[in-house]
């Protein structure tokens, strides 16, 4: 019995080894989806500005945004870009973009939250059925020892990156 026992410790260390190194690994590796969910006849793709409609604007956003989906898209899909009518088309706003306190320490403050709702439109001119309306939002974490200024030159590049993977994953990858 202790040989079957030893060979099931040896085989449950070698599992968690390997799992502590998937999930070590797991931030640094990157994949794509290439093509997926994209049916053949769907040739063209238009994004659309995403406007900023939140109370609370950061004016770098919106740009940015736009053309990192933009570029996700056209980089990771066989798709062309166009500015006249496209099989897909996708479009939104920034409805949120707030701060809340998420941490409190000795009654003050110790983290804050940037809250970033996009609201996209997808429109499917191939299959009506598929078009859709979501909101996709993310929670940014920041020290309230810095202000919202510093928190969103630290943060702008991490929220562009964030949001256009989600939403690149909920038009094409059926997620």
């Amino acid at each position: 019995m202790t040989l079957k026992t030893n060979a099931l410790k040896y085989n449950l260390r070698k599992l968690l080894l390997f799992l502590a190194v998937v999930f070590s690994i797991q931030g640094t590796c990157r994949y794509s989806l290439k093509d997926v969910s994209i049916p053949s006849d769907v040739q063209t793709v238009r994004v659309f500005f995403i406007e900023n409609k939140a109370r609370y604007i950061n004016p770098q956003l919106s740009p940015k945004l736009t053309d990192k989906l933009r570029q996700k898209i056209v980089n990771q899909t066989r798709l062309s870009q166009t500015n006249n009518d496209a099989d897909y088309e996708v479009s939104g706003y920034i409805s949120d973009y707030s701060v809340n306190t998420s941490g409190i320490s000795n009654q003050q403050s110790s983290q804050n939250n940037l809250n970033v709702t996009v609201h996209i439109v997808f429109r499917n001119r191939k299959d009506e059925k598929k078009n859709f309306e979501a909101d996709i939002t993310r929670n940014f974490p920041f020290s309230a020892q810095i202000s919202l200024t510093q928190a969103e030159a630290q943060l702008n590049e991490t929220m562009v990156n964030n949001l256009t993977d989600e939403i690149f994953n909920r038009i094409f990858s059926n997620w």
